[in-house]
């Protein structure tokens, strides 16, 4: 297996696909067996897609937008139109990629994908090592139902939901034969070599806590029978406030705020899968960027710039070390709105998974979701969260 990565900052579609097709050395190295390709939005998706195709020719083709650009071991490039890939070469590996529009039913679409996908690597009703997934924002606990319909609940299912700049829908996301704005992207990979995920979050429980006692969807109405605006301004001390007359977002408000479920506990240490306040309703409804159910307990988490600068380089030691053997390339998902609370220190965030990683080629994304398996669970998707998976050579 050979694994590559590569970044651009021409901040134009051509040129930033040929500068990085020179840095894959593709004359040399041929067509990769799978590329992830990740951008701002800044860049056109179609043109992106249909340039992807002539400079790469991947078959198993991954594209998904992401919020104000990338990361990698060159640097943080989020200036509106940063462009990267991560591309793999692995003639003892299978890999396949597929996308659909979401439509009606997002677990039925995702079930389609996932079986294209498998048919596409040659392995049709075998479970791949793992899942690198791209999917519009809104349904993703529907899109892992449907996946794990297909490829079990044990499968790592790891990536993000696509992201643009402001949460006004301009995201958008391709495989190898189509453009989606509201759909989802599957790849399946059975990589000859071992790989390791880590997914956590740079947040701790307050001690505040209650119980969801109403809750349709994602609007929670009610957390021990009081309206959740209110609550949550009780708990955060006033830093997220509450509607009057019109709809409020809460976003920026919350990104230190969020509200957090106890999975389980790991050497008794809890592990807390968090959900994102967007918006405050008048009456006191808010809107989450993921789904809660009636009779969870809800904790108050709380985050620091330090604790969110330091902790993408904690989860990535954590999966160097789970690797067990010489790490060859990482993929990283870290929350869009975390970067955009620390957009100041993100060189600092990048520095630290580049002082695990070394000179090793890795990609990093920013998401409006993100998706991973917690310690001892099934796939999970949150917010305001970060994984690491890594792929290494296997000890001799």
């Amino acid at each position: 297996m050979k694994i590559l990565a590569a970044q651009s900052r021409a901040g134009e579609t051509s040129s930033g696909l040929a500068e990085i097709a020179s840095r894959l050395e593709m004359d040399r190295n041929g067509t990769p067996d799978f590329l992830a390709l990740h951008f701002g939005v800044g860049l056109d998706a179609a043109d992106l897609h249909q340039g992807a195709q002539t400079a790469f020719g991947a078959t198993a083709l991954h594209g998904g937008s992401s919020c104000l650009g990338i990361m990698g071991s060159s640097g943080v490039d989020i200036g509106g139109s940063g462009l990267g890939v991560f591309a793999i070469w692995d003639a003892d590996g299978s890999y396949g990629t597929s996308s659909v529009d979401l439509g009606d039913d997002a677990e039925a679409a995702a079930r389609e994908a996932a079986t294209e996908a498998l048919s596409r690597a040659g392995r049709p009703g075998e479970i791949p090592e793992m899942v690198w997934l791209s999917v519009a924002p809104g349904r993703e606990e529907d899109v892992i139902a449907g996946l794990c319909a297909v490829v079990g609940e044990d499968t790592l299912i790891v990536g993000g939901s696509t992201a643009d700049n402001d949460v006004s829908g301009k995201w958008s996301l391709f495989g190898p034969d189509a453009v989606h704005s509201d759909g989802l992207v599957v790849s399946v990979l059975f990589p000859s070599t071992p790989v390791a995920s880590v997914y956590k979050s740079g947040y701790a429980p307050t001690g505040s806590n209650g119980t969801v006692t109403r809750v349709e969807e994602r609007r929670l109405y009610e957390i021990d029978g009081r309206p959740a605006a209110e609550i949550l301004n009780e708990w955060s001390a006033g830093a997220v406030p509450v509607a009057e007359e019109e709809p409020r977002s809460i976003l920026a408000d919350s990104t230190f705020w969020p509200l957090g479920r106890e999975m389980r506990r790991v050497a008794g240490v809890p592990f807390h899968l968090l959900a994102h306040p967007a918006v405050a309703h008048p009456g006191g409804a808010v809107d989450l960027f993921a789904a809660v159910s009636e009779g969870d307990q809800l904790w108050q988490m709380q985050g620091s710039v330090e604790s969110l600068v330091e902790r993408a380089g904690l989860v990535a030691e954590q999966a160097s070390q789970n690797a067990g053997g010489e790490v060859t390339g990482a993929l990283v998902v870290y929350c869009g709105g975390c970067m955009l609370a620390v957009k100041d220190r993100m060189d600092d965030v990048s520095a630290g998974i580049n002082d695990v990683l070394g000179d090793k080629p890795w990609l990093g994304i920013f998401t409006f979701g993100e998706q991973g398996v917690p310690a001892g669970e099934y796939a999970k998707h949150g917010n305001l969260m970060i994984s690491c998976t890594m792929f290494s050579a296997p000890e001799l």
